[in-house]
């Protein structure tokens, strides 16, 4: 059985939990998300110990921003480690995305458009002009030109992103709760079903999942209903 589109984020208090979640989940998934706590925490470790003996994909989800050479620097560094995605911030601009796309050309570079945990409020106090779509488009369509292979946005501007950018980029979608969880701090969020239909290709979601009591079960349950929605 094909492992569903998602992403858990391991969002672990230690390596050890990190681990444990990684292994019950994979069988159920396509990939496992590794952000920054746990990278700062335990280094290039976290990655061979989630990854384990399955080969599950892993997410570095890093946010890289900062000026072009040290962006290079920095993803030529965990490039070694082979995680299949690198996040860096969209609003880091072109050239600092086409320098992490060179430095690590066997991952993908995933441009992260506006943070899930933004409202729009908060987009004028931070100077990006809004409303949030329009934000998402133009980053969007900047971080595409600039090389990058796969962008974050959230549910809500899925559609209006795969339209902006066409069909063979990569997107991914944080944000998604399965229908009657809690929505955290999260602002802009969905269902795994809504998301999917709306044209993402990868749904990150993480203590709807890890905060369960059987994260195996609680990962199977949602992939089967993303089957079914697929078959339907």
């Amino acid at each position: 059985m094909t492992p569903a589109p998602i992403a858990v984020a391991l969002d672990a208090p230690d390596l050890e939990t990190a681990a444990r979640w990684a292994g019950l989940v994979t069988p159920h998934v396509s990939t496992v998300k590794v952000g920054l706590e746990l990278y700062l925490r335990y280094g290039p470790d976290v990655i061979a110990s989630v990854r384990g003996a399955s080969g599950v994909k892993v997410f570095l989800d890093l946010k890289l921003h900062d000026i072009p050479n040290t962006v290079s620097g920095a993803a030529k560094a965990v490039a070694r480690l082979r995680p299949a995605i690198l996040t860096v911030h969209a609003a880091g601009g072109p050239a600092m995305i086409r320098a992490a796309v060179e430095a690590a050309p066997h991952t993908q570079i995933a441009a992260v458009t506006v943070l899930t945990s933004l409202a729009e409020e908060d987009l004028g106090r931070i100077g990006l002009a809004g409303p949030a779509p329009d934000a998402v488009r133009r980053l969007a369509a900047l971080s595409v030109s600039a090389g990058a292979t796969a962008l974050v946005c959230s549910p809500h501007e899925v559609g209006a992103v795969r339209a902006e950018v066409g069909d063979d980029i990569t997107l991914i979608t944080p944000g998604v709760r399965p229908a009657g969880a809690a929505s955290q701090d999260q602002a802009r969020v969905a269902t795994p079903e809504q998301a999917l239909a709306d044209g993402a290709d990868l749904l990150v979601i993480g203590r709807p999942i890890t905060g369960s009591p059987d994260p195996g079960a609680t990962a199977a349950a949602i992939a089967a209903s993303l089957r079914r929605t697929s078959h339907a």
